[in-house]
């Protein structure tokens, strides 16, 4: 961190009608990228996965993020969990693969055995041929290391350091925003409801592309026809979250009139509202009526970002058969929404090479839910 620019980022943390935006550093230089890995992922908390990626008890998932080797495990209680994809023996990596390991997890370098609550259940030969205990090797304490977790709305945050406050805490503001949606059931879409898109660039561009609805007439032209510019909103809590809101949300998927069952319970405010969160630092969030979805930001470089999209339904009967054919449209929608994205936030990312660019200004009146953004993520580093 010593060579940040701490100057800039202090430039950026000041009111928005003289704050420029981050350095470009932020957004190329892999020691920038590597102290963001420590002081705003593993410090707090971030998305990593969803529960439909493990939706059966046994059901394992590894992923790989921020170089974090993880496993997202579904245990026989039906409870989501994360581990660290580690054998505790020699630190071999327990799941190579998306697969269902049945009652237990078998490392297959010396086949250390252990339980979907990652208790070590069996360590065959390591007293000698045909012995499997031995006194310095005690079970109770060689379980699989956990990594804290939760999973709200389908989308499972972890918090790898453990220091953070309780999940509970950190989304406090925006459960008290959305306090309508906060305890519905939903049902995750299944295959036809997830996509991925990979974008070359910093995982920070999308985030603040979606938190702003400036740029809709011109990238969004077919979104823009049925909620313009002028139908939307600004969403802020500092150091929490950002985004828009819109109070026309009305798409035709079906020329017929069909729409998906709404959620129960739900104020007048939501037959024609939708709102769309950046959830600090890396889920990106949409609720609606009939359905929610969540964006997934992947860092794996300065200049490249992973987006993994999953679209949850109301009820039950919403992702059945009867559905499908609607299912498959909003995903379409969805897709070609956040397909029209990917320019701009790679053409910033190409911005920032350049010499003199200095972050950039902020439109006071437009630009305020990214101004958020940006003051959050610099008080990671300056206060």
């Amino acid at each position: 961190m010593q060579h940040l620019d701490i100057a800039g980022l202090k430039r950026v943390a000041q009111n928005i009608e003289s704050a420029n935006g981050l350095p470009n550093a932020f957004y190329t230089s892999d020691e920038a990228f590597q102290a963001e890995r420590q002081k705003v992922f593993r410090e707090g908390w971030f998305g990593i996965g969803f529960g439909q990626d493990v939706p059966n008890p046994g059901d394992a998932k590894p992923i790989d993020i921020l170089g974090l080797p993880l496993l997202l495990l579904r245990d026989k209680d039906g409870q989501v969990r994360v581990f660290q994809n580690v054998c505790r023996h020699r630190g071999m990596t327990l799941v190579s693969e998306p697969t269902n390991v049945g009652s237990f997890i078998v490392c297959p370098y010396h086949a250390w055995c252990y339980g979907l609550d990652g208790g070590l259940r069996g360590t065959p030969h390591v007293g000698g041929p045909g012995v499997n205990r031995h006194p310095s090797i005690e079970r109770e304490g060689l379980g699989l290391l956990e990594v804290r977790s939760h999973t709200w709305l389908d989308t499972v945050f972890v918090n790898p350091s453990g220091t953070a406050p309780d999940f509970e805490e950190h989304a406090a503001a925006l459960f008290g925003h959305w306090s309508e949606f906060k305890d519905q059931p939903i049902f995750p879409g299944g295959a036809d409801s997830q996509f991925s898109l990979e974008v070359q660039s910093n995982w920070k561009l999308p985030v603040e592309n979606y938190c702003e609805s400036y740029h809709l007439p011109w990238v969004h032209p077919g979104l823009n026809s049925y909620s313009r510019l002028e139908d939307h909103y600004h969403i802020m809590e500092p150091g929490a979250f950002s985004g828009q809101g819109t109070l026309v949300y009305d798409p035709k998927l079906d020329d017929s009139g069909r729409a998906f069952p709404s959620f129960n319970g739900l104020s007048e405010k939501w037959n024609s509202a939708a709102e769309y969160i950046a959830l600090y630092p890396n889920v990106l969030m949409g609720v609606h009526r009939d359905h929610v979805y969540s964006i997934i930001l992947e860092p794996v470089s300065p200049e490249r970002t992973i987006e993994r999209i999953s679209i949850s339904y109301a009820s039950e009967d919403a992702v059945g058969a009867d559905y499908a054919d609607l299912r498959a449209r909003n995903t379409a929608l969805w897709k070609e929404v956040f397909q029209e994205d990917v320019f701009a936030v790679e053409g910033m990312q190409r911005g920032r090479h350049a010499p003199g660019f200095d972050g950039g200004r902020f439109s006071p009146v437009m630009d305020a839910p990214t101004h958020c953004f940006h003051h959050w993520l610099a008080s990671r580093f300056v206060g």
